[in-house]
């Protein structure tokens, strides 16, 4: 028995004409909008508040940014901006080690020296100091 697999599955129908649902509703709400700022508003201020509403209709019915439809990078965007942000700290119980009077080994490629100790912050820092250096020597 064999079976159909679907493919581009991604991809919407066409509802609408040329339109798919979401682009229709979008079109047809900024439409419906602009045609009653139209007939109750001075041809002045339809024009300044019917510009930006048709302008973001057809935006979120044809504009993608990283492939994405508008109404995601909009709706990410207003949760960004309205939602608080949780910012923690933990404290943590380091001793401190005092590089200051430690025998200093060679200078990194960024001229900045070297503590010779034996803890783990020391090795760390000479490590990526030298993955930093120049390959061209090797």
């Amino acid at each position: 028995m064999r079976f159909e697999v679907p493919q581009f599955i991604e991809v919407e129908d066409k509802i609408v004409g040329p339109f798919t649902w979401k682009q229709f509703v979008y079109l047809a709400g900024g439409g419906g909008t602009a045609v009653i700022l139209f007939f109750t508003l001075p041809f002045f201020l339809f024009v300044i508040l019917a510009s930006p509403i048709v302008g973001l209709a057809g935006f979120l019915a044809f504009h993608k940014i990283n492939n994405r439809p508008f109404s995601d990078f909009l709706e990410s965007s207003v949760g960004y901006f309205t939602h608080t942000k949780l910012y923690l700290w933990r404290k943590r119980n380091e001793q401190v080690v005092s590089t200051q009077n430690a025998p200093l080994v060679e200078t990194s490629p960024s001229h900045l020296p070297v503590p010779a100790t034996n803890n783990i912050t020391s090795l760390s820092r000479k490590l990526e100091l030298e993955a930093l250096e120049p390959t061209s020597g090797r």
